[in-house]
């Protein structure tokens, strides 16, 4: 699980009962604490990397094979804007919704320079139930640097959160997904419960969140409209949470630059 995210200030509250709808500000202090911190995490796969090299420590067995193993395990791409904006958006789920994202999409990649299809969040989230304790959370991110609000990427993202919610082959598709990462696996017993909340309430008990990660001043317009329709003929047992995370003004042409000068430092 990614590093804590600090507290943002609250700009605007949309909420439409049962949808939650926000906007939350980050200052320039807490983005550089964000990048150094959980979004570094999540861009190395800190996790990944330290599962592969306990893996692959017995087939090495002298200091030329060591040093192509450090090589072989080194991630040198550079990050885009949108996949730092993408972490943050990760870090700020993980926080608030308690939830884990046990296989990250970047390990999907054959090309690390290209973009990942799907779901960008794929996952659990703990509930209150001592014999089922966890059920699925999807969430979808877009980074937006348009100056309107609200940004045209709302309507792929509204679409997109409309697919989570109704779509059970949109949903089953990645429960198969994460099914297939799952066997053998410390998570396992996740995936499990999770399965098992989905099947029993008819393809409904999730969570979803949305996120839009801005870099304007903050504005209700960005998300009101589709916190309302989110809202409307909800299924009971889906939770639904639609975020605008607003940094410093003109912060996501800044976002790759920055994150790599974080895990370079840390390195």
């Amino acid at each position: 699980m990614p590093m804590p995210i600090p507290i943002p200030q609250l700009a605007y509250d949309t909420t439409t009962a049962p949808v939650t709808g926000q906007g939350l500000i980050y200052d320039e202090t807490q983005v550089e604490e964000i990048l150094a911190g959980p979004v570094k995490d999540i861009l190395q796969d800190t996790p990944g990397t330290d599962e592969l090299e306990e893996l692959l420590a017995s087939v090495v067995s002298t200091e030329f094979e060591q040093g192509g193993l450090s090589e072989l395990l080194a991630d040198h791409t550079v990050p885009n804007n949108w996949r730092v904006g993408e972490a943050i958006a990760e870090a700020f789920v993980a926080g608030k919704g308690s939830c884990i994202f046990p296989w990250p999409t970047g390990r999907d990649l054959k090309n690390p320079n290209a973009s990942p299809a799907g779901c960008d969040l794929t996952g659990f989230q703990p509930v209150d139930d001592e014999e089922l304790p966890h059920r699925f959370a999807f969430g979808e991110v877009k980074t937006s640097e348009h100056n309107q609000s609200p940004p045209s990427v709302m309507t792929s993202l509204g679409n997109q959160l409309h697919g989570l919610r109704d779509n059970r082959q949109v949903k089953n598709a990645l429960c198969r997904y994460l099914g297939h990462h799952a066997i053998r696996a410390d998570w396992e017993p996740m995936f499990k419960s999770a399965t098992k909340r989905y099947l029993s309430s008819n393809s409904t008990d999730v969570a979803v969140y949305g996120v839009l990660v801005r870099d304007i001043a903050p504005d209700a317009s960005d998300i009101s409209a589709r916190v309302v329709s989110l809202a409307a003929n909800c299924p009971a047992h889906t939770d639904i949470e639609m975020y605008a995370l607003y940094l410093p003004v003109n912060a996501i042409s800044t976002l790759s630059e920055r994150a790599q000068a974080a895990m370079q430092e840390a390195s």
